[in-house]
């Protein structure tokens, strides 16, 4: 019996890692940076009751935070990146946990800024952004304070507000900790009685694998291990949902789900149309499923064959190649575009993508004003491996131009427009695959692809919105909250997805809210699906339009937190407040079914 294990952390290849030394060259460069923060607090706190001053004083503070500030970021994102590909490594930990715990000392001791601002007031504030140059920057950042003066507090208050955010934080930690670094998972078994090692990194080209007893057994012992601890995981959610209420409740907000959207300044009917659309929408999932189970020439379609090849002969594309053809597909964007975006995969090491023990589950993109953008994913080599590089990619690239583009008080762009960048990247590309690689399986693969895309952020993420939804307000009402309890909301809401189509066991189903770091960002996972609505309606735009729809596109990405994310998408071309492309959204969805559909009637797969 031979054994696939993962290898540890020290033997992957350098070039398959990122280059954190761009931001320090290593340790200690990094806590003489993070002592410099700590030690330019206290200047900060000095400016305390002062910023009423004048004009010039409040100048010299922004100058002084924003500086504070950048440097802050660097600390923390290099430690959050050194744990994220180990989470054994309880160095690249402690500096990770050092990192948080330092941005925490500095935003608690500048709590101060915005009830001083308010108490200047509006119109004096806006005077004197008019007189001093230094502050001409910040017309937006005062609109948008007024529009939230409900919801900031106190100077004392929103000091005591910062500070909790270090034990309020320990929720996600914990999680992060016990998912990625303490769960136990059995080995997978592949039809020859071979052992396949499961972990993080390498679940999804598991439950991908044409072997359907290495999908089987996989997505098995991947579910049970969490079942095993569910209830500590459910007291870990059940904390950082209350963590959610309370921080509503103290910014005077009547919902979690309205301070998440009223952050960013999202209508509820947004949200509420959304889940509509989804519900509505659920019988073209029932008529994938069941185009899928006859593709496979399956009796019963499992949870675990929703991934499963349709064909042995699937493409094999290495991380080089993939490379090239997501810069081939982004060409539309034009050739600064693609310059940067290669570089900075193939050169600049901006990509993670080893496959090693200890790497925490998923993908994602992250970095800081004064950094590279930074992406981990696991590579593996496959069409699936390629759409999620060219997804995180498209986060990087959406970070790159707001950094160059914006000055830093506007230079986090919001989560309602993080993920229209994302999966933009991954339909243009699709799209130039389609035109491009004609080979009928090749084409067969793709559209696996583009429904796993659709699965992931169509069906799953609003289902977990749905699920969010409920336990959150079974919090606000004071109604309990154990795994059962989450479980059984969960189980029912995907059972209604799956129909009659989908054979499950419903303890495995019902513990997927537990596999979704996610569900610790407070209403965060519908984004998701708005994200991609968003994405497919400016890719039709691009494709049928011309340099014009291309330029209002990198404006979009340049854009930041300038302005409101809804204004910023209607300067791209889309309007969100519009259930039409949410719809014409399913609409894309429901043709790939359509060619999927063909070929199988067709006798070709």
């Amino acid at each position: 019996m031979k054994k696939a294990a993962l290898p540890p952390r020290s033997e992957v290849p350098i070039h398959e890692t990122w280059d954190l030394k761009t931001i320090f060259p290593d340790e200690r460069a990094w806590q003489v940076a993070k002592e410099a923060v700590l030690e330019q607090i206290p200047e900060l706190i000095a400016y305390k009751g002062k910023l009423s001053l004048s004009p010039h004083t409040l100048a010299d503070f922004f100058d002084q935070i924003e500086k504070t500030m950048r440097l802050a970021l660097k600390v923390a994102v290099y430690g959050n990146l050194s744990s994220s590909v180990d989470t054994s490594d309880q160095e690249a930990l402690a500096l990770s946990g050092q990192g948080q715990s330092m941005f925490i000392r500095l935003q608690a001791a500048t709590s101060f800024l915005e009830p001083e601002l308010m108490a200047i007031g509006f119109v004096q504030l806006r005077k004197w952004i008019k007189q001093e140059h230094r502050l001409s920057y910040l017309s937006h950042y005062i609109d948008e304070l007024e529009r939230q003066t409900n919801h900031v507090r106190s100077g004392e208050v929103e000091e005591v507000l910062a500070l909790a955010g270090e034990p309020l934080g320990a929720f996600f930690r914990a999680y992060n900790a016990l998912t990625n670094a303490d769960l136990a998972f059995e080995n997978a078994i592949d039809a020859n009685g071979n052992v396949v090692e499961v972990g993080q990194s390498s679940i999804d080209s598991l439950v991908t694998n044409s072997d359907r007893t290495v999908r089987k057994t996989s997505y098995e012992n991947y579910t049970q291990a969490y079942l095993n601890v569910k209830n500590t995981l459910a007291a870990v959610q059940a904390g950082g949902i209350y963590r959610d209420v309370y921080n509503a409740r103290t910014r005077n907000y009547q919902t979690s789900l309205e301070a998440s959207l009223g952050a960013n300044n999202i209508p509820l009917a947004v949200f509420s149309a959304l889940l509509s659309a989804f519900k509505e929408n659920l019988p073209t999932w029932h008529r994938y499923w069941k185009i899928r189970k006859k593709a496979l020439g399956y009796d019963q379609l499992h949870v675990y064959d929703i991934k499963a090849p349709l064909t042995t002969e699937t493409p094999q594309i290495s991380f080089e190649q993939a490379v090239e053809w997501i810069c081939s597909g982004m060409a539309p964007l034009g050739k600064e575009y693609v310059a940067i975006m290669r570089k900075g995969a193939l050169e600049d090491r901006w990509v993670d993508r080893a496959v090693n023990r200890g790497k925490r589950q998923g993908a994602f993109s992250s970095g800081a004003y004064d950094t590279n953008p930074f992406l981990m994913l696991s590579y593996a080599d496959s069409v699936f491996s390629m759409s999620t590089l060219a997804h995180e990619l498209g986060h990087s690239m959406h970070s790159y131009y707001t950094f160059q583009s914006q000055p830093f008080i506007y230079s986090r762009y919001s989560l309602f427009v993080a993920e229209v960048a994302s999966n933009f990247n991954q339909a243009m590309v699709r799209n130039y695959m389609f035109d491009t690689q004609t080979d009928p399986y090749f084409q067969l693969a793709l559209i696996e692809e583009a429904m796993s895309n659709f699965h992931r952020y169509f069906f799953i993420m609003p289902t977990l919105a749905r699920w969010e939804l409920e336990v959150h307000q079974r919090a606000e009402v004071g109604k309990p909250l154990t795994a059962d309890i989450m479980s059984d909301v969960c189980a029912e809401y995907f059972s209604e997805g799956y129909g009659d189509d989908v054979v499950y066991d419903r303890d495995q189903i019902g513990i997927t809210w537990a596999q979704f770091q996610h569900m610790y960002m407070n209403f965060y996972v519908y984004n998701y699906a708005t994200g991609i609505s968003a994405a497919h309606a400016l890719v039709d735009g691009i494709q049928q339009g011309g340099q014009e729809e291309v330029d209002r596109y990198i404006e979009f990405l340049k854009a930041g937190s300038s302005i409101y994310p809804l204004n910023a998408l209607k300067l791209a071309g889309v309007d969100m407040t519009s259930p039409d492309p949410v719809n014409r959204a399913f609409e894309d969805m429901a043709r790939y079914i359509d060619r999927l559909e063909q070929l199988v009637e067709s006798g070709a797969i």
